[in-house]
């Protein structure tokens, strides 16, 4: 687990709906039991901040760092997707793109890792399709300087067009593939973590958990269920995934509050 993306699912997950800042001092004992580093932490905030994801300021316990408004849309927009409390319907429309691919094979590699985080596929290396607009399409294409026009392409559910157009975009067998994998990796893991745990076992078990269904954002568009296949393995991983984040919630919530209070108060004996 690597601390950039440790930071994403922690803000995401636990300090978004606590106002979207913590010390830094916070942010090191939080993922102190998920094996990273201080150093780690410390690099991985001053990227964030360079790449306009965390915004430093001063808070009474100390130097810390807030959300910026770009980090507070792409992480709620993965909570909704990591939960799934938006719409799946489908009014029978793909979003299509057609755009220049940048020259460098890392802003290519770049390029193409954002736009399947918001749920594209690619049919080939200029043409881009998915089942709902991105909203922050346009602004990812603008701030990356990449020409391209927008299009809509409809085809009604479960027509040879769309499904051809699916199994064009996306590797719908590999990734019900990795579902399962998850399911099997984590049952054993997540099955050590019982009542008599501590908290923060429960909330490192939990942490991991969360960190790898996320990758589905970056695998899984999300397909709205007519152009999905029968026994779709998303549908009981999704279900398994929902039960043990909704089993272990309340410990995780209860390390947070001791990490983030332990902190305040160290910071007031200080300043006595």
């Amino acid at each position: 687990m690597q601390a950039r993306s440790a930071l994403f699912d922690l803000y995401g997950d636990h300090l978004r709906a606590r106002g979207g800042r913590a010390p830094v001092a916070a942010l090191v004992k939080l993922l102190a039991p998920l094996g990273i580093a201080p150093p780690a932490v410390r690099t991985a905030v001053s990227r964030m901040v360079r790449q306009g994801w965390l915004d430093p300021l001063r808070l009474n316990s100390g130097p810390g760092y807030s959300i910026t408004p770009k980090a507070a849309r792409r992480l709620d927009e993965a909570a909704a997707r990591i939960y799934r409390t938006g719409r799946h319907s489908w009014d029978g429309r793909f979003d299509l793109l057609v755009l220049e691919a940048p020259a460098s094979r890392r802003d290519r590699q770049r390029l193409a890792a954002n736009l399947t985080f918001l749920g594209y596929g690619t049919l080939d290396d200029c043409n881009w399709v998915a089942t709902r607009p991105g909203e922050d399409v346009d602004l990812l294409l603008a701030e990356a300087g990449v020409r391209y026009e927008r299009f809509t392409a409809a085809h009604a559910a479960g027509t040879p067009g769309a499904m051809g157009v699916v199994r064009r975009a996306w590797d719908l067998a590999e990734i019900g593939r990795a579902y399962e994998r998850f399911v099997a990796e984590q049952k054993p893991l997540l099955a050590g973590v019982t009542v008599r745990s501590s908290d923060e076992e429960a909330y490192a078990a939990r942490f991991r958990l969360v960190h790898a269904w996320r990758t589905f954002l970056f695998r899984d568009p999300q397909l709205p269920p007519a152009l999905l296949p029968e026994r779709w393995p998303g549908t009981s991983a999704a279900s398994f995934f929902d039960r043990h984040a909704a089993r272990l919630r309340p410990a995780a919530d209860r390390y947070v509050e001791h990490c983030l209070d332990a902190n305040n108060r160290l910071a007031r004996q200080k300043g006595r």
